[in-house]
Parts: structure tokens; sequence; C-alpha cells
């Protein structure tokens, strides 16, 4: 399956894009996912392990299974005055 991963942010900054498409076998977890990203994108990797992930407009965990119809999103930690 296909997702396309919607990158906000340092996230963002760091990938040179706002989204990416990443190809995952089916029944592939967000953890495999981040797996997949930081392999691709090493540049992410450290941002990834302080990033929040939300599957369509959820926050999701680790071990949440992903459909070839869900909307992925990277949520990097902000701060701000």
């Amino acid at each position: 399956m296909t997702l396309t991963v919607y990158l906000f942010a340092g996230a963002r900054d760091l990938a040179g894009s706002d989204a990416l498409a990443v190809d995952l076998p089916a029944g592939a977890t967000v953890a495999q996912l981040l797996a997949e990203l930081r392999q691709r994108v090493p540049a992410l990797a450290g941002l990834l392990s302080r990033s929040a992930v939300a599957v369509n407009h959820d926050f999701a965990p680790a071990q949440q299974v992903l459909s070839a119809s869900d909307e992925v999103a990277i949520i990097p930690p902000v701060s701000g005055g």
C-alpha cells in the first residue's frame, strides 16, 4: 500500500517537502512507517523519536495497524512564546 505522510514544522523543513509517499506492506504499523521514514530520510531520525503520529486526525500508538485509506501526519513537538 502507498500512504501519503504529511509533515509539519521541523519535519517538513528536514525532509524538504510537506508530504511523502511511502510504500509499506499491507498490515504495516505506525512503528514500521516510522522505521521506513528513518531509513528513507535519515535527517528525520532524531525528530521522529520526539514526534507524535496522527492517523485520521487522532493520535496513534506505535502498534496501530495502518490501511491504504488512512491520512497520516507527523507532528513534531512545538514551542513558542
